[in-house]
């Protein structure tokens, strides 16, 4: 679709003004699925990408945006083989090969995961926290690629842009105002919104919700998980959903719920080979980590330090329940700078993981989880070396979270000590090959600070922007190190790297610009909309 000066700004302005409110949290968001239930298929690849990277430069900057290095990995390891299976089965043609095809986690205890314009899918840690497998989890996520493989939210967008685009800011609106505590305003954005979108919704959101049902399915098992994660998946939530709906399942309200899709999930599942749930201790640690990080309160954290308490034992439950229970505890109490408490918690949690007795590798990997926990406790307790030594066990592992948590242990150590030059070349070395990777560059601007490099440490700081998107504080930033580069005790080789850095930088805030604006003169110090 060729999109024409009028309507591009509409789309900006309608961004900025129901995503980017000041103080706005991130959570507000999760009601972009419905914009996956129109007719029209006008909008085209390299639009709804563009659609879609607008949104998330507002997200990636967000607080409420997930840096968590093991969250991060668990979820890759779903993700990729699911976009694996769809490109293999068909479902990502080549042109949609051009879509960002990007996960990302969103610190939110309800339950929710969605799909937005451009291939991005987002995951409340809610949704992590109540799944028993990842079987389960990875059933919501090929759910929510086939909504876009199917191009079911660009043909919502499309489909009567104008007054598509008014219904959509409405229900944002209210959505934003409700989570700032305005009832009156959030209650007439919401009911002029919902007037106008719910027959474009109702004709059409069943059939997508079966099409993308099918075809996640076929995705699902694809990749190798087990089908029966999906039927289980939609009996929890059913379940859940009908004993205590307090507003904390907004997934079912965008993708309702219907005894005949479970039907036909069933259905599907009995013509597939049985397989049984595998790494069912792994996933116990990562749902429990997403428990305890995805509400920071210090009154949420005080109940999950007596969680152990409330789980079923080890024989009603085959131990998976107390094994997360007892992690979740311990970090808790980690948080709460309970350390003794949390060595021992931490401790019960090893045994719990001892009589549960899985197959080695699910053993192997519920165990690096503990050590990386027991890691944790030691960085934050102040006891570096504890860390180090923990850390003897994953010898020969090359993993991000490895990098990143011995950066973590060299950051609570002496200025100046040899574990923190160590961690700069690191962390050099990883940027140059991962420039996109905003926590590493945010890591080693601490580190540049620590080892009394401020040049180096405000470039890094001004990476840590671009790799976000946020192009104006980069370039802000870029442009401050610039400054401070023209000292006659600067770093000259620093200093041509950040004019080379700030140079390239606005070419690109300019080239984006121009994408958004055709036929228009950007200035070199136009910035892009907050």
């Amino acid at each position: 679709m060729t999109t024409s000066f009028a309507t591009r700004p509409l789309l900006t302005l309608l961004a900025a003004a129901t995503l980017a409110l000041p103080g706005a949290p991130l959570h507000a968001q999760v009601n972009l699925p419905a914009l996956g239930d129109s007719v029209s298929q006008d909008l085209d690849i390299n639009t709804e990408r563009q659609l879609g990277e607008r949104y998330m430069r507002m997200i990636r900057v967000d607080p409420a945006y997930v840096h968590d290095p093991l969250l991060q990995e668990y979820m890759a390891g779903i993700w990729n083989p699911l976009i694996a299976a769809a490109r293999k089965l068909g479902h990502i043609s080549d042109e949609q090969g051009r879509l960002a095809w990007e996960h990302f986690l969103v610190e939110d205890k309800s339950i929710n995961a969605f799909a937005m314009p451009g291939g991005f899918v987002g995951t409340h840690l809610g949704l992590i926290a109540m799944t028993v497998s990842r079987d389960e989890l990875a059933s919501v996520i090929g759910h929510e690629i086939s909504h876009v493989t199917q191009r079911h939210i660009a043909r919502r967008i499309a489909g009567d842009s104008k007054n598509n685009m008014v219904a959509i800011a409405g229900l944002l609106l209210g959505v934003l105002a409700a989570s700032r505590g305005n009832i009156d305003m959030a209650n007439a954005g919401i009911v002029g919104g919902q007037a106008a979108a719910a027959q474009m919704s109702l004709n059409f959101s069943r059939d997508m919700e079966r099409e993308a049902d099918r075809v996640g399915f076929n995705v699902l098992v694809e990749a190798g998980f087990a089908g029966s994660g999906m039927v289980s998946m939609f009996e929890r939530m059913e379940q859940a959903y009908h004993l205590m709906d307090d507003g904390a399942y907004p997934y079912l309200r965008s993708h309702p719920l219907t005894s005949e899709r479970i039907g036909d999930a069933r259905t599907r599942l009995a013509l597939e080979p049985f397989s049984r749930p595998r790494g069912l201790a792994e996933h116990a640690l990562i749902a429990a980590r997403a428990r305890v990080l995805m509400d920071q309160r210090v009154d949420a954290w005080k109940v999950l330090e007596n969680y152990d308490a409330g789980a079923r034992n080890i024989k009603e439950s085959g131990g998976y329940e107390q094994l997360g229970a007892r992690y979740a505890a311990a970090l808790a109490s980690i948080k709460l700078r309970n350390f003794d408490r949390a060595e021992a918690t931490l401790r019960s949690a090893e045994v719990t993981l001892q009589l549960i007795n899985p197959s080695p590798s699910e053993t192997a990997a519920a165990k690096r989880l503990l050590t990386y926990l027991r890691t944790e406790l030691a960085q934050v307790r102040g006891r570096p070396m504890e860390g180090v030594a923990a850390l003897e066990t994953l010898r020969g592992e090359k993993s991000r979270p490895l990098l990143l948590q011995r950066v973590g242990l060299a950051l609570a150590g002496a200025p100046g000590d040899a574990m923190l030059r160590d961690a700069a070349d690191a962390l050099q070395t990883h940027v140059s090959l991962e420039p996109l990777d905003a926590l590493a560059w945010a890591q080693l601007a601490l580190v540049w600070e620590k080892l009394g490099q401020p040049l180096r440490a405000v470039r890094a700081q001004a990476e840590t922007r671009a790799a976000a998107g946020d192009l104006n504080g980069a370039i802000d930033r870029m442009s401050s190190g610039l400054r401070q580069s023209r000292r006659p005790d600067a770093d000259q080789v620093e200093a041509a790297v950040i004019e080379a850095r700030l140079r390239a930088l606005t070419y690109e805030r300019q080239a984006l610009m121009g994408a958004m604006y055709p036929g228009r003169y950007i200035p070199p110090d136009a910035r892009l909309p907050d």
